[in-house]
């Protein structure tokens, strides 16, 4: 008797409390699903992921010698690893489970249309069992862990991370391309809600750092010049850029911590290298970190008086088709930092006149407050259409600012100025050779990317590269710490155990199939695939389980063990039966 007719499949279908059954008739959808010669049952109940539901299906798995299983539910998102975990606590393998979302694939989209719906579930049901007809018994993949995390780039995201990472007595090796510690954050003036300089945030955590010293081994001008291996056991090579001396290190986990770069205006865009009173808000900064404590404000030798600042300069930039790529995102920190700037200035130089050019002020949470008070102090704020932009007119006795001002009903108003800062936002800091090294790619904001949002919110598509700090996203400096540290903890629940167990959705090779046609190599984007005895051979750590491999394969003896082109043909063909 053949593997296939001996297979026992259990098939439940999940009322989701009327989600699915108001439109899917889920008693028809069990009823047709016991027709299949490998269903041993098929059974619906209102809520099966509840402690009922689970219980009923690890009952059945030992009563009925079920060895698979079916599920037709909600999101997988949601409960495939609580029934791949009732599979397991049954005995039954949770790799011969299948799990089939009924709800947002049947039920929601097709609420109008019950009998529609109802025949869309059967068919996808059915395509389960053909999947589960054809799995085997798995196991996750064991791989030993180094405690070493190589933390790439020293700004205050890196600083921070070393330093949780060091409290929990993981070595870190902190790597910096330039000289000094701390990134972008010396620069910066003040920063909210406490007033503290940027110069003060970095010292405190440099000195944190220097408290873990023992844990901590740091190079500065110095770069990853070579990376190799997979999670748990990279090999890394740092290269000194001053005397070319390169090391190397064993390490487990990489974050990644590169940081951002401030937008920089085009020339003449508001006028900018135009005019020496046309500044940025960095070099604007840069000047009041120089001139502390002075009673009046002079910039180029003149006097300030008045002050204007331009809002989402390089950030929510209009896409008109151009080759050009443009910054369509929020920069997140731009408002809460000018606006804190203000009411800094206001205290400061309490004669001065602050205008202020904004699409819109997105002064989120508790910043709110300063945007109030800067407004009672008595700073002035134009809205502007981003349709309309601002113009900026230069003369040698000053700027004058013009806008349609949306909140006077598109008034036209000109306003003269001794001073313009362009708020400058984020940019994404482009590092070619670290993303060919390290096989992680950026967004389509240039920023690196995450594998999942919510789910896995510091994690790149190459297991063990993680991101912390703005080389994942805009951030302000609380944000970005907040980031750091969760970088840190994920890179230590990696590490500590001295073990990580991986989930077998890698590809594997047969070698009585396999004629070395070696097509699959260099198509493989971490270099999983090599050669032995003329066969191809999979190194299971490397692997990333993208199936590129399998598509180029002439003999198709290259597969992904969780989902095999024989099981995506069955259940093709299922699905395609009326």
């Amino acid at each position: 008797m053949s593997k296939e007719s001996k297979k026992r499949i259990g098939v439940y279908v999940c009322h989701c409390g009327g989600n699915i059954s108001d439109v899917v008739d889920v008693k028809t959808v069990a009823e047709e699903a016991e027709k299949h010669p490998n269903v041993a049952l098929g059974k619906e109940f209102m809520f099966m992921c509840s402690d009922a539901g689970q219980q009923m299906i690890v009952d059945d798995i030992k009563e009925q010698n079920l060895d698979g299983l079916v599920v037709a539910s909600c999101s997988p998102k949601l409960h495939e690893i609580t029934f791949m975990n009732v599979a397991e606590r049954a005995g039954l393998n949770p790799y011969e489970f299948y799990h089939v979302n009924i709800r947002e694939d049947a039920s929601w989209p097709h609420s109008d249309d019950p009998k529609g719906a109802t025949e869309k579930a059967i068919r996808m049901v059915n395509a389960g069992i053909e999947y589960v007809k054809l799995t085997s018994p798995l196991a996750k993949i064991q791989v030993n862990t180094t405690k070493r995390v190589l933390i790439i780039g020293c700004g205050i995201a890196g600083v921070r991370a070393a330093v949780d990472l060091a409290r929990m007595n993981i070595d870190v090796v902190l790597v910096e391309k330039e000289d000094v510690l701390g990134g972008y954050t010396p620069n910066i003036y003040k920063t909210y809600p406490e007033g503290k300089t940027g110069v003060e945030i970095r010292d405190e955590m440099v000195d944190q750092l220097n408290e873990s010293e023992d844990k901590i081994e740091l190079y500065t001008n110095s770069e990853v010049s070579g990376v190799s291996g997979y999670i748990g056991n990279f090999v890394v090579q740092i290269k000194n850029k001053n005397s070319g001396q390169e090391i190397q290190k064993s390490i487990g986990i990489i974050i990644v911590s590169t940081g951002f770069k401030s937008y920089i205006p085009k020339d003449g865009e508001y006028e900018y290298n135009s005019h020496k009173n046309v500044i940025t808000l960095p070099d604007f900064m840069k000047l009041l970190n120089k001139h502390e404590n002075t009673e009046e404000l002079f910039i180029n030798g003149q006097n300030i008086n008045k002050i204007g600042f331009i809002y989402c300069v390089g950030s929510r930039q209009q896409n008109v088709g151009g080759d050009e790529p443009v910054n369509e995102y929020c920069s997140r920190f731009c408002c809460n930092a000018t606006i804190f700037l203000t009411t800094e200035l206001q205290k400061r130089f309490p004669k001065l006149y602050s205008y202020h050019f904004y699409q819109d002020i997105r002064t989120y949470g508790k910043n709110e407050a300063h945007y109030l008070t800067a407004r009672e102090n008595g700073a002035v704020f134009l809205k502007y259409d981003p349709y309309t932009p601002v113009e900026v007119d230069t003369t040698s006795e000053g700027i004058n600012v013009t806008i349609m001002d949306i909140l006077t009903e598109k008034e036209k108003i000109t306003v003269p100025l001794d001073l313009l800062v362009l708020v400058t936002g984020m940019e994404a800091r482009e590092n070619k050779k670290l993303e060919e090294l390290i096989k992680i790619s950026p967004g389509l904001d240039r920023f690196y990317k995450e594998s999942h949002p919510k789910l896995k919110p510091v994690e790149t598509g190459r297991m063990g590269i993680l991101l912390g700090g703005t080389s994942q996203a805009p951030r302000d400096i609380s944000e970005t710490l907040a980031s750091a540290s969760a970088a840190a903890a994920k890179a230590a629940s990696f590490v500590l155990k001295g073990e990580l167990m991986l989930e077998p959705a890698v590809a594997t090779v047969d070698p009585n199939i396999c004629e070395n046609h070696q097509k699959c190599i260099p198509e493989c984007p971490t270099n999983a695939i090599e050669t032995q005895d003329e066969k191809a051979v999979v190194n299971e750590a490397l692997c990333i389980g993208c199936a590129i491999c399998t598509a180029v394969c002439p003999t198709e003896a290259i597969q992904i063990k969780t989902l095999t082109t024989t099981q995506i043909r069955e259940m093709i063909k299922s699905m395609a039966k009326s």
